[in-house]
């Protein structure tokens, strides 16, 4: 995609980078005409924006960079927006009335995972997370159900919420994310009858109103905090898109102690 087009396909970019270049041109004007607004007459509009066009056509390259500066403006404001968003949701976050947690309920160090069952990254992740679970007795994960892909992600949700009915929610959790493959129905319930689960028992409780909304809960913290795959970790006070390696998850949760510490 050109420069242009990428001009035309975005018009707060666009605009953004009018106002920047008309305010170089502006800058070089009489500090009286600054002081004031509405001065200006149709004939030195229209010269500005001569000057404007002329002084991108002598050095293009202020468009690229204009772009990036703008790019960089927005995704500050994005963070920003994103750190006050975490703040307001920590508790609902670290303390979700499903408490769908597994490790240490009692741990210092609270690691939360928006993830969905057919999601390979989040299959991929589980590993990972095992290993520093096995290693560290701090660690309560927080496990958010956040289904984004399609129906059978939706009733596997739904089937590991009704499961906490029988107490069997986290043997469940880890028989689905350790499943290799997508998850069908058929699927989900013989996993949900390899760790003991009644069947019967289950369906009915997948019905509760209660289990949806937990999900459009799920969903609306998501939205908030513009997350919008899988996974998304929130470790500590920082949150993270994406699968991480290993050494990764090991240095953000060191992070996380020395700050619940």
């Amino acid at each position: 995609m050109t420069i242009i087009s990428c001009l035309v396909a975005n018009s707060h970019i666009r605009l953004s980078l009018l106002n920047l270049a008309i305010g170089c041109v502006i800058a070089f004007q009489s500090s009286s005409l600054l002081a004031q607004e509405g001065l200006f007459s149709t004939t030195e509009e229209q010269r500005i924006k001569e000057l404007v066009r002329e002084y991108i056509l002598q050095d293009p390259e202020i468009i690229a960079e204009a772009i990036t500066l703008l790019q960089a403006r927005q995704e500050s404001v994005r963070a920003d927006r994103q750190k006050d968003n975490l703040l307001q949701l920590r508790d609902k976050l670290r303390n979700p009335p499903e408490e769908t947690v597994i490790g240490n309920p009692d741990g210092s160090i609270t690691v939360v995972e928006f993830f969905d069952y057919n999601c390979g990254y989040c299959k991929s992740m589980f590993d990972t997370m095992q290993i520093s679970l096995q290693g560290n007795d701090e660690i309560r994960l927080v496990l958010i159900e956040f289904p984004i892909l399609g129906p059978n992600s939706v009733t596997a949700s739904k089937a590991a919420l009704a499961s906490r009915q029988q107490d069997l929610y986290g043997p469940f959790h880890q028989a689905m994310i350790r499943h290799k493959g997508s998850l069908s129905e058929s699927t989900i319930m013989t996993l949900a009858r390899g760790v003991g689960i009644n069947i019967d028992q289950l369906k009915e409780d997948m019905k509760d109103p209660e289990v949806d909304a937990i999900i459009e809960r799920n969903r609306a913290m998501a939205q908030q905090l513009e997350i919008s795959g899988t996974p998304a970790f929130v470790i500590g006070s920082t949150l993270v898109p994406g699968a991480l390696p290993p050494e990764q998850f090991d240095s953000l949760i060191e992070q996380a102690a020395g700050s619940a510490g």
